[in-house]
């Protein structure tokens, strides 16, 4: 039954899509649809606005209107079947996906044969680990334990030609796109890994894009949630390749 109440509206034209907001309603009632964030459904919105600070382009807002009451028996089934889900995903991938099946691996040396080369000379590797997506790396994976953390928005290799030398070399990196991944799921893997693995630093390398910005507010919520303080640099990356800024965040 529709009744007359406060709930979220969100301005389509003003949307950039970026998904700021998804991962600070903790009903999950926003996602981001065909690059612009919208209402999963009005039962799951309580009205109360905490995305509103969220959003770099004010395009959402408290509106009154008639809407479906907000149920809250309905956002748990909801939040469960969705963990579910993931979970059933990464089961089934498991049993059978090379994608992960998790392997560590010392850097290759540089093909003129020398030995005493390693990862970051040109053409040469720096990865040390399989897999690389965040969506695929378990928090308990073994090559988590005690490192420099890289985590990357999967466009940056694309566009930065030195990524392997200048940020891959020494990290361990994980991959992931704030725009079209479940960033929700992302802060609770995050401050999982957190929890669990004695993160010594973390470099987050996003494009200058708005959508990218998301990607350090994710790593940062799931080093709130976890409540530890680990030392966070930022750096974002232009579309020509450029290194725009680099800069320390307050863990």
């Amino acid at each position: 039954m529709k009744v007359n109440r406060k709930i979220i509206e969100i301005d389509e034209a003003l949307c950039d899509g970026c998904g700021q907001c998804v991962p600070s309603c903790a009903e999950g009632a926003i996602a981001v649809v065909d690059g612009k964030a919208k209402l999963v459904a009005d039962k799951f919105c309580d009205g109360l606005g905490a995305c509103l600070g969220e959003c770099p382009t004010g395009a959402l807002s408290v509106v009154e209107r008639k809407a479906e009451a907000f149920d809250e028996k309905a956002v748990e089934a909801f939040l469960q079947d969705r963990e579910k889900r993931g979970t059933a995903q990464e089961v089934s991938l498991a049993c059978g996906c090379p994608s992960t099946l998790l392997q560590s691996f010392v850097p290759l040396p540089s093909s003129s044969g020398d030995k005493a080369s390693v990862s970051g000379a040109p053409g040469v590797s720096a990865l040390t680990h399989w897999p690389v997506q965040i969506m695929l790396v378990p928090p308990e994976a073994p090559f988590l334990k005690g490192v420099d953390l890289l985590v990357a928005a999967d466009c940056t290799p694309f566009a930065y030609a030195h990524f392997h030398r200048d940020f891959l070399q020494g990290r361990v990196v994980l991959v992931g796109c704030p725009k079209f991944d479940d960033a929700k799921a992302y802060v609770q893997k995050f401050a999982h890994i957190f929890n669990t693995a004695g993160i010594k630093s973390v470099t987050v390398v996003a494009m200058e894009v708005p959508c990218c910005q998301g990607l350090p507010m994710i790593v940062e919520k799931g080093m709130q949630i976890a409540n530890e303080h680990v030392p966070l640099e930022k750096v974002v990356i232009s579309a020509r390749g450029h290194l725009v800024k680099a800069q320390d965040a307050a863990a």
